[in-house]
This record gives C-alpha cells, sequence and structure tokens, in this order.
C-alpha cells in the first residue's frame, strides 16, 4: 500500500473514531474512562494490573481512572476471590447500562453517518469488514 494510502486510511478510521467517542464525553466519560468501562462490562472483573495492560495505560493512571468511575457508581473494587493480596474491578449494573446507551448512541451517529453515503459506498464498507476486523485483531494479538 502506498504511503498516501496509509495516510488516507488513518485519517478516515481517525476522524471517524473521535465523532463516536465524543458520545462518551457527552456521558462526562473520558476515553480512558470508556475504554475500562468497556473492557469491564466485555471481559467481566479483572486485576488492575491486567486491566492497565489491556487498555496499555500504566498502573498509577488506572487507579485514578479506577476511583472516578467508582466514584460515579460505574465501577467496583473487591478482593480477588482467589488471592487474597490481589483486588479486582468490575462494571457495576449501573456502569453496564451506561455502556449500553453510549454503544447504542455510537451506533445511532454510525447510521447517520452512513446514511448519507450512497449505495455503492456502503456495500463498500460491508465489503471490506473482514479485512478491518482483521486489522483491529492483528493489534490486539499484540502484548
Amino acid at each position: 500500500m502506498d504511503e498516501e494510502s496509509v495516510i488516507r486510511l488513518r485519517n478516515a478510521i481517525m476522524r471517524t473514531g473521535r465523532r463516536l467517542r465524543t458520545t462518551a464525553a457527552d456521558e462526562g466519560l473520558t476515553a480512558t474512562q470508556s475504554g475500562v468501562l468497556a473492557t469491564l462490562v466485555r471481559e467481566g472483573p479483572r486485576r488492575p494490573g491486567d486491566l492497565a495492560a489491556a487498555e496499555a495505560i500504566n498502573p498509577t493512571m488506572l487507579s485514578r481512572v479506577l476511583a472516578q468511575l467508582e466514584e460515579r457508581g460505574l465501577v467496583e473494587r473487591g478482593p480477588h476471590p482467589g488471592d487474597a493480596r490481589c483486588t479486582t474491578a468490575a462494571a457495576t449494573p449501573a456502569g453496564t447500562r451506561l455502556l449500553a446507551r453510549l454503544r447504542a448512541r455510537r451506533a445511532e451517529v454510525l447510521r447517520a453517518r452512513l446514511a448519507e453515503l450512497d449505495a455503492d459506498a456502503v456495500d463498500a464498507l460491508l465489503s471490506a469488514l473482514p479485512a478491518l476486523e482483521a486489522l483491529a485483531q492483528v493489534d490486539e494479538a499484540r502484548p
């Protein structure tokens, strides 16, 4: 792929992602807070170290993010069931509901954007889904 195509693809992904992320800001969440909450809802309770690695943030930052989410009643921390030396963080029912609202709003935003495209552009995007999903998985598979 030539340099210009790489830049165009990056710009399209980044601009679309940025617009979708603003829905979290509308709920008073930062992108990091939203990502942490989404991981906890999707994957269940996690130890802070595992969560920091999954979100690619340092443990100190994660501790602050968890404190903010806990203060809002979106996350709860408690002892790890198998290791008394560790703690876990889990999404609360309120956190799960908030994330469901965010996902629905993001889907609405994306549907509205797709509705402004012609049928050929939508078909091209649908055809590209397997490749875009594979691209996302390459990144997720890295340590």
